[in-house]
């Protein structure tokens, strides 16, 4: 029996030794070194190399791909500290190639707050304006039309202010830009934001 014990202890010791030696483990990857505002090219000033003690559930780019990374571009603002991965990082020639950037400054409930980041997809919901006939009048009317909406992606978000307003840049197909940028204009649009992809 007092074999048996010295057996299971060391074989517990074992394991736990092998449990931290596998949590030591530290590889080298990329991090951000400074802020790059989206759209903008990631310059070799941009990148730091850190130690990261290795997690699956992460995938920071590789050091040694450093070069690789130098002139594409930020898909969302970068800021300093954080892990660079690819879903960050487009090769495109800039957010103008592809797609229009709207500008849209939304008050407090139309907008969720602390919910958005950079990369969602949000449904730009087009509102009536003030003072319109909603068509909820009348005897064969029920005013249960579906609001027209126009698919957008969040590239960054505004700080919101003493009003709790903010700013929310958004980025639509060209035809659905200038529609977008008149709404805004006239206060007309209300930010849903659409489901994840799991793990996102």
């Amino acid at each position: 029996m007092p074999v048996l014990l010295v057996l299971v202890t060391l074989i517990g010791a074992l394991g736990g030794a092998v449990v931290v030696a596998r949590a030591g483990d530290r590889v080298d990857v990329l991090a951000v070194a400074r802020d790059v505002p989206v759209g903008q090219k990631v310059t070799t000033q941009d990148v730091k190399v850190v130690s990261f003690a290795d997690d699956p559930g992460l995938s920071p780019i590789p050091a040694a791909q450093r070069a690789s990374v130098v002139g594409q571009r930020a898909a969302v603002d970068l800021h300093p500290g954080e892990l660079l991965t690819r879903a960050q990082l487009s090769a495109r020639g800039g957010l103008g190639d592809t797609e229009q950037v709207v500008g849209v400054e939304l008050k407090r409930g139309f907008v969720p707050r602390d919910e958005l980041r950079p990369g969602d997809k949000v449904a730009a919901v087009v509102l009536p304006a003030q003072g319109a006939d909603t068509g909820a009048t009348g005897s064969g009317s029920t005013g249960s039309e579906a609001a027209e909406t126009i698919e957008a992606t969040v590239k960054s978000v505004g700080t919101p202010d003493s009003t709790g307003a903010m700013v929310v840049n958004l980025a639509v197909a060209p035809a659905d830009g200038p529609l977008l940028a008149t709404k805004a204009a006239a206060k007309q649009i209300a930010l849903v934001r659409q489901p994840r992809q799991s793990g996102s």
